[in-house]
């Protein structure tokens, strides 16, 4: 390992969070992520690219005169967040240098960059991780360590969530280790425990999610018990088992019991209720997507007696906010839990005029009939899978709303809409999830010329 490790100060920085050195005789630079300008690594080489080569960082040498906050105790290990060092006047103008380098590099402007008034306990959704600190450890549940695949770092002191999810992990943890489960081993795919997902909503309801293998032997009332016993600020409405055996990492719900209270948690969110089920999409910063939500419907003005598609509409939040001012608005998704939770949302928040289609947009755009005036996108972060883009731009509507949390797929796809006929006439960012390397971009685009053909 030490004679591979290459030592570099970082002089330059790229979205999302990667640090450019430069090393060797030759100059060449390297791309190391989460490194950051100011600071001396030594990183361990990757692969070759045309410009550069990649690299991961081993261990920083020197901090960055812009680390000059104390942060999370676990800021050190965890590889959850990376700002940790920063306060956050530092951390938004880090952040937002790299994302308008970025936009900037493909003629994009950037109006606005909104800070957020939450920088603590403000997300809604964990999911974590069970394993070990080191070989042979005792059990551990939290997140990865940084740079590592297989070592977790107890997060019991995590500054982004509420208390009520520390609690949850810390005592969850030594109960399980106490009936002497092990955690799932990834290389001999042997042991019990893969992950937990926890969702608090503001309200304080809370949802639980225990993932284990399919062979797992666990006393499911002894374990509602425990959990309802705990000293939280918030209530448990919600206790699942997920079982999974894949080979994957990703948490695959190959069969989903509920062994306690509701099939979902309430969220409010701008005067409407929403139902969260175990597995749907939800933004995972409340407080923040109100702001995000307020933005996106500014920026598309009037939008009274028009008809709008909403693609990628998980539980229907924005399709149920905009469904409060426009004619109709259709929404698709894939996941049926989240249609079948935003039908149900949408009756009780008393919304009739939006409908929602179960399905992948890729698939369900060729059915739709109505021609839209406004098309709302949030896909996921892979960004519109390249063989519906060209569908859906067909709709011809006067106006698109783009919302991302992945830029760098979002400005590959603009360029498809420029080349379409669409001009971009405002950009805004939010810093949706402080402390992290990610943000929220939302995008206008209009029609340029509005006598082409529309199907």
């Amino acid at each position: 390992m030490a004679k591979k490790l290459k030592t570099t100060k970082i002089i330059d920085t790229l979205y999302p969070n990667i640090g450019i050195g430069i090393y060797g005789d030759e100059g060449r630079y390297i791309h190391v992520k989460n490194a950051i300008v100011g600071q001396v690594v030594e990183a361990v080489p990757g692969r070759n690219r045309q410009t550069h080569k990649e690299g991961k960082i081993y261990q920083v040498l020197e901090n960055s005169p812009m680390e000059n906050h104390e942060g999370c105790v676990h800021r050190f290990e965890c590889g959850g967040c990376v700002y940790q060092s920063m306060d956050y006047d530092t951390e938004i103008k880090y952040k937002e240098t790299q994302i308008r380098k970025l936009f900037e590099s493909y003629n994009i402007e950037i109006n606005e960059v909104i800070k957020n008034p939450v920088t603590t306990r403000y997300r809604n959704k964990m999911e974590y991780t069970f394993g070990d600190e080191y070989k042979d450890s005792p059990l551990a549940l939290g997140m990865h360590k940084k740079n590592k695949f297989y070592e977790i770092v107890n997060t019991h002191e995590c500054l982004i969530v509420h208390e009520d999810f520390n609690i949850i992990i810390k005592e969850l943890r030594n109960y399980l280790e106490d009936l002497g489960l092990k955690h799932y081993h990834k290389r001999n795919h042997s042991g019990n425990l893969r992950h937990l997902i926890v969702r608090r909503s503001t309200l304080g309801e809370i949802l639980i999610n225990l993932v284990i293998t399919f062979k797992t032997k666990i006393d499911k009332e002894k374990l509602i018990e425990f959990l309802m016993g705990l000293n939280l600020e918030g209530e448990i409405k919600s206790i699942f088992l997920t079982y999974n055996d894949a080979v994957s990492d990703a948490v695959i719900p190959e069969k989903v019991e509920k062994i306690y209270g509701e099939d979902y948690i309430i969220e409010e969110l701008l005067g409407l209720k929403f139902k969260i089920t175990p597995f749907s999409f939800f933004q995972t910063n409340t407080k923040s997507a109100e702001i995000l939500y307020d933005t996106a419907i500014s920026m598309l003005g009037n939008i009274e007696n028009k008809t709008i598609y909403d693609l990628y509409s998980g539980t229907g939040t924005i399709t149920q906010i905009l469904g409060k001012k426009a004619k109709k608005v259709i929404g698709i998704e894939i996941i049926d839990e989240a249609v079948e939770s935003a039908r149900l949302t949408a009756l009780e928040n008393k919304i009739e005029n939006v409908e929602f289609i179960s399905g992948d947009v890729l698939e369900k755009v060729k059915d739709l009939k109505e021609i839209p005036e406004i098309i709302v996108l949030d896909p996921p972060r892979d960004g519109i899978h390249p063989k519906a883009i060209d569908k859906i731009i067909d709709f011809g509507p006067d106006t698109f709303l783009y919302i991302s949390c992945n830029p760098k797929t979002m400005v590959r796809d603009l360029e498809v809409f420029k080349e379409r006929n669409y001009k971009i006439v405002e950009t805004k960012i939010l810093d949706q999830f402080p402390r992290t390397a990610h943000v929220e971009a939302v995008v206008k685009l209009e029609k340029l010329c509005h006598n082409v053909y529309r199907r």
